[in-house]
């Protein structure tokens, strides 16, 4: 009873709120929630009614209710560096956007996380595992796999710390399964960023149920594999979680560098009667290449095959999954800066190819000699059906550096 009286009163109280003068409040606010999220904190400081109603907790399930999920804002979310300690930021490529998010819970002892996976279920943000740096350990300078999961509620703003994993691990495959509320991981190791080689490899699968907040061991990978990639094909019943690349064994040069030994297949898990695994082969011949690149997913519509499309250099490739083997399909038209890396994500049904440069302008006062250097980033989106490129640049807000070489992004529709 006091529940209910308190959200019949906290509705009462809304519906007082004079959002758009001379609208009633249910015209006002319908307006309003048609509004992208990646403007709602901007809008908080217009007037107290504002604030008040874009920091409803039920504003983002008003939009999911009125609007159907393919015309839901697709935002990207990056994290630049380790979310405890550089804030994450949400992107609207349709509007050129930004939209900063609250850092993550800092933990004391632990530092550096890095090659942690980041995905998206309803309005909630995931980030699980990596490879950290923890003062407990010996020797201190070197990296420990985490386990760890954090969630964040992006309608609230606020983060909880979830059951972590079985098996610590970090460059890892994972993919949330639609409609199920559930996640995959697979593979894995202890590699941290800062390092080029080394680390840890494991083979072990799991799944986590969100709503009963624990994990479950899967059947393992026929062998190790760390550095891999992970999505999801089919739908229902025959749904199939695709594990490609990565790395297994190493072998060292001159009996001193340590050098990875890349694989060229996949392996496939199918998702009913808990499955096996099943090998598919290598994905190209020798010498084509030495490692898979950056792979997407453009999500097919319901009964289709998903588009999966590799960032290789400067070519995208088109994966044929029926004969195994990747097609190029185009070219950025563009390169990078020099010294800079390509990010790769896909949005809306198209890819985005995206870049950094720095824009140094000379500041003219003899009292302060230096130089002021502002940070864009360059987009360069390629529609698969139609073949067709375009570009766009955007101002991040970030208060750090962006190296999409160690930079995390996922999707999530808000």
């Amino acid at each position: 009873m006091c529940s209910s009286s308190s959200s019949s009163s906290s509705s009462s109280q809304d519906e007082t709120l004079t959002l758009i003068p001379g609208l009633p409040f249910d015209i006002s606010s319908l307006i309003l929630t048609f509004i992208p999220y990646c403007h709602h904190p901007r809008l908080r400081a217009i007037c107290k009614s504002w604030r008040s109603f874009f920091s409803l907790k039920n504003l983002l399930s008003r939009r999911r209710v009125l609007l159907p999920n393919s015309t839901l804002s697709h935002l990207l979310c990056i994290f630049p560096q380790d979310p405890s300690l550089s804030r994450p930021y949400l992107f609207d490529p349709r509007h050129l956007a930004w939209c900063p998010l609250p850092p993550m819970p800092c933990n004391p002892h632990v530092y550096g996380l890095s090659n942690f996976i980041s995905v998206s279920i309803g309005p909630h943000l995931y980030v699980i595992g990596g490879s950290l740096f923890d003062t407990r350990s010996f020797p201190i300078d070197r990296p420990s796999p985490s386990s760890a999961i954090f969630r964040l509620d992006v309608s609230t703003s606020s983060w909880d710390r979830l059951s972590p994993m079985l098996s610590p691990r970090g460059s890892f495959a994972c993919a949330a399964i639609p409609n199920s509320g559930q996640i995959l991981v697979a593979g894995g190791g202890s590699r941290h960023a800062m390092f080029g080689a080394a680390g840890s490899r494991m083979s072990s699968v799991e799944r986590y149920d969100v709503e009963k907040n624990e994990w479950v061991a899967l059947d393992g990978l026929p062998r190790f594999r760390a550095g891999c990639v992970g999505f999801l094909v089919g739908s229902a019943e025959e749904r199939e979680f695709w594990v490609m690349g990565g790395y297994g064994q190493s072998r060292t040069i001159s009996g001193v560098f340590p050098v990875d030994e890349y694989y060229k297949d996949g392996v496939v898990l199918e998702l009913k009667n808990g499955g096996k695994w099943r090998e598919i082969g290598d994905m190209w011949e020798e010498g084509e290449r030495g490692r898979l690149g950056n792979v997407v997913v453009v999500e097919g519509e319901e009964g289709q095959v998903p588009g999966v499309f590799m960032l290789d250099g400067t070519d995208i490739f088109r994966y044929d999954i029926s004969l195994n083997r990747w097609r190029k399909e185009s070219s950025v038209p563009r390169k990078a800066a020099l010294g800079s890396s390509f990010g790769f994500v896909a949005l809306d049904g198209e890819l985005h190819v995206m870049s950094t440069s720095v824009d140094s302008v000379e500041i003219r006062n003899p009292r302060l000699q230096k130089r002021a250097s502002t940070l864009y980033v360059q987009i360069q989106i390629y529609h698969p059906k139609r073949r067709t490129w375009r570009f766009m640049t955007t101002r991040p807000p970030l208060q750090c550096s962006l190296n999409f070489k160690t930079a995390v992004m996922c999707t999530v529709r808000l």
